[in-house]
């Protein structure tokens, strides 16, 4: 396994929805839309930043300029992605705070490496890294045997976790339970860009949204488990070399990132959700 640099990656944008409004329009109208997303009044947000509405709303409207720590106190409140603190920071006339450093530079060879052993240990179970755009940075024998026959032109770098799953010559043919797996990508999509308003997101979501659904068939000689497997959360149930494998996915992100590209990093795991998945992925991946 190893961590493959996403270089033709577009950045996530500012809070807008798809246009960069940073500039000319300040940074009182770009809080104002975190704010509103939030559903956080004037008053609420002033009492969680030991302010004032008066104050805020001063902000808002351009009459008063915050401080560099105001920005990034009501960001902290507001909850706002990193990249787009800087591009808060940038409309309120001060230099960005979080830098954005390339996964491939020597600075992150730790991170890297602890990537690396974290989704390498977790073999012979699937884990991957991708980033805000669900490109896969790094895939460990888990993920490569699921994407056994997938056509190479989905396999061409930046490889997208999301293209890989539902495109039609993907893995969508090959999930037992498609449409259920399907809303599920899509809403975790919708959350994203309701957070990060990313216009490259967006079109993504587009994309793979508008991809035909194949019909589901019914069992082409694909072993189930014996028995009814009462599943704890929404399983992905996907069929490989004559098996049906079920698998729960969860999700780690890092806590409190100070670079940018830290701050978009994922790591996917898949759980086996049974006995029998975990049986085979053990006989097939000692």
């Amino acid at each position: 396994m190893t961590i493959v640099p996403s270089a033709d990656a577009t950045p996530a944008t500012g809070p807008t929805d798809g246009k960069v409004t940073t500039g000319p329009a300040g940074v009182g109208p770009l809080l104002r839309a975190w704010r509103v997303q939030r559903r956080v009044s004037q008053l609420e947000l002033a009492l969680r930043a030991d302010s004032s509405a008066r104050h805020i709303s001063f902000i808002e409207t351009g009459r008063s300029r915050p401080s560099e720590e105001m920005v990034l106190r009501l960001a902290e409140h507001l909850d706002v992605p990193v990249r787009e603190r800087n591009a808060l920071l940038l409309a309120a006339g001060y230099a960005p705070r979080y830098p954005e450093t390339p996964l491939d530079d020597p600075a992150l060879d730790a991170l890297r490496a602890g990537m690396e052993q974290l989704i390498q240990g977790y073999e012979p179970y699937p884990a991957l890294v991708v980033d805000a755009m669900y490109d896969v940075h790094a895939a460990n024998r888990g993920v490569l045997m699921l994407l056994d026959g997938i056509p190479e032109h989905l396999l061409e770098p930046p490889l997208n976790a999301m293209r890989l799953t539902l495109h039609p010559e993907g893995l969508a043919p090959r999930i037992r339970n498609l449409r259920e797996w399907r809303g599920h990508l899509l809403a975790q999509m919708e959350r994203q860009i309701a957070l990060h308003r990313s216009e490259p997101l967006r079109k993504l979501y587009e994309e793979v949204a508008a991809y035909p659904v194949p019909e589901e068939s019914p069992s082409r000689g694909t072993a189930e488990p014996a028995e009814p497997v009462p599943y704890f959360a929404l399983p992905l149930r996907i069929e490989h070399d004559g098996r049906v494998l079920s698998f729960i996915s969860s999700i780690s992100t890092f806590n409190t990132p100070m670079d940018v590209t830290v701050a978009e990093l994922a790591i996917e795991t898949l759980l086996p959700a049974d006995p029998a998945t975990v049986k085979y992925l053990q006989s097939l991946l000692p």
